[in-house]
């Protein structure tokens, strides 16, 4: 996708967003503190960005990135706006009527009245064909 010409690219991005560039099979961490670094544009560069919190709003993240001509010329960019969501099973693991995102018994189960963990029920029949 890079343009004609470019022969390395730079990386920005918003402050939720974790970079990594994998270049000759090394990772290297793209993060802030490596603004002003290029890569070459070498076949089986790889660029991955993931997102490290939940967005407050949608497209509140960004990464940009730049290219770059012989001699260091900038050439176009590229960007993409970004939105995390989270995703959580929360249950009511202590079986108290409560909802909880963070109980520590969510990870083991124990049978009876004093006892906790989830109670799953999965609805596998054919209501319709």
């Amino acid at each position: 996708a890079a343009p004609a010409g470019a022969v390395t690219f730079g990386v920005k991005h918003t402050e939720g967003v974790n970079v990594e560039v994998v270049h000759q099979g090394q990772g290297e961490d793209g993060s802030t503190h490596n603004i002003g670094t290029r890569w070459p544009l070498d076949e089986g560069t790889i660029l991955r960005f993931s997102m490290s919190q939940a967005s407050s709003e949608v497209n509140d993240n960004k990464v940009t990135v730049s290219f770059y001509a012989e001699g260091g010329q900038p050439i176009n960019q590229a960007g993409v706006f970004l939105t995390g969501v989270a995703i959580s099973l929360d249950v009511d693991a202590d079986r108290d009527g409560v909802v909880e995102n963070n109980n520590p018994n969510k990870a083991s189960w124990t049978w009876g009245p004093e006892g906790h963990g989830a109670i799953l029920l999965v609805n596998c029949d054919k209501e319709a064909p």
